[in-house]
């Protein structure tokens, strides 16, 4: 490879959100132990984009900036030439993140005490999305099938028909099973919606992150009339580690639902995005396919290397095949534990700190959700210490 995936950074004290919560939950942890929660990686940016933004830095003022031509270009070209997406540069709103943007979407097409669907078990920001805004929380539970997750599209019928549900929150690749949606699937998930007049936001900002053999399909390429009935919410924060940076691109071709949304951020009060922001995401989209292509390589061979190892060594729990995301979610069930004994285990005995299933709703109950985007040899560690504690507690 010709990037280095392998180097660990020490972030303790340099005000990481996840490493400052690990030391939160076990103020004691040892020496070089790293977590696996939040989904940010533990693996340095491009090099390209250090060296873009130091070379800008060298030239710049930093004062309040508008999109510039060279980053709506940026992101156009990328969606063409990644997703077979051609979108126009006016379709294109920025916000600080992809979660600013859902709770945004939800206040602009919906209104208090109407339901919002969502296919669980669910990234734990779309239940704040819902219940800070007043709306009701629609349930539309994922079928585990044993060896993956579908969608109960009978069960998503009858909660769309409701008059008073207007709005599906969509996850795709799915956060955190790790699915990634055929084109078939969503046409069904889109049949059903259009049907019945639910409006569809589809958080997409893993759909850089998608593993060999599959393929993502960005919802609002199944079909012209869908993508006049949505906005897909992207970003190249997961793809390229760059959450701090505060740059997602919301894309919206209906103009009737864009104005809709643009007068909801306009009275939030929001102006623009950072200037590093928006030059960060152009260095991304231009520079640094190669790097991404390496990653997924790495991130895969995380995935399978951690596989071979449960599925010999620890083989009561279950390893989800991982299709996109770097996020792997295992079950853990098979211990035989309770959810408050198993997260003791976890982060007293193994320090293991992984996001609990049961943050991403009542189905993920006796789940984890692992990050895989880290060294091999940091993932390598810390399987070895689940085997030990595993082993020493006779789960």
């Amino acid at each position: 490879m010709a990037y280095d995936f392998e180097t660990l950074v020490n972030r303790s004290g340099m005000g990481s959100s996840k490493w400052e919560q690990m030391k939160a939950a076990k103020s004691d942890v040892s020496e070089g132990i790293v977590p696996f929660s939040v989904a940010d990686m533990e693996l340095r940016n491009p090099p390209e984009i250090i060296e873009g933004l130091k070379d800008y830095l060298d030239a710049a003022i930093l004062g309040y900036t508008i999109p510039t031509p060279g980053y709506l270009d940026a992101v156009r070209l990328w969606m063409r030439r990644r997703h077979d997406w051609e979108i126009e540069s006016e379709w294109i709103l920025g916000a600080e993140g992809v979660v600013g943007a859902f709770f945004t979407a939800i206040r602009a097409f919906s209104a208090p005490g109407d339901g919002v669907i969502l296919q669980t078990p669910a990234y734990y920001p779309f239940y704040r999305a819902i219940e800070k805004n007043g709306r009701r929380l629609v349930r539309n539970p994922l079928l585990d099938t044993g060896g993956g997750y579908r969608i109960d599209y009978e069960d998503l019928e009858r909660k769309a028909r409701d008059p008073r549900t207007t709005v599906l929150l969509f996850c795709s690749p799915h956060n955190p099973t790790g699915r990634v949606w055929t084109t078939e699937e969503l046409r069904k998930v889109g049949e059903i919606c259009l049907r019945n007049g639910v409006l569809i936001v589809s958080d997409e900002i893993h759909f850089d992150l998608v593993m060999p053999g599959h393929r993502h399909t960005v919802f609002a390429t199944v079909s012209e009339e869908l993508a006049r009935s949505m906005i897909v919410c992207t970003a190249p924060s997961k793809t390229f580690n760059l959450a701090g940076m505060h740059a997602s691109n919301i894309v919206i071709p209906d103009e009737g639902l864009r104005e809709r949304y643009r007068r909801e951020v306009e009275a939030s009060g929001f102006f623009s995005l950072s200037i590093l922001g928006y030059k960060a995401c152009e260095l991304a989209y231009t520079r640094c396919e190669a790097w991404l292509d390496e990653l997924i390589t790495h991130v895969h061979g995380n995935h399978l290397a951690l596989k071979r190892f449960v599925e010999a060594e620890i083989p009561a729990i279950k390893v989800y095949d991982l299709e996109g995301t770097y996020l792997q979610w295992m079950d853990f069930r098979g211990l035989g534990l309770d959810k408050d004994s198993l997260e003791r285990l976890l982060h007293e005995k193994a320090e293991l700190f992984f996001d609990e299933g049961y943050v991403f709703g009542e189905e993920g109950a006796g789940f984890e959700r692992m990050n895989l985007a880290c060294p091999r040899s940091t993932l390598m560690a810390a399987l070895g210490r689940l085997r030990a504690v595993v082993g020493d507690s006779g789960a």
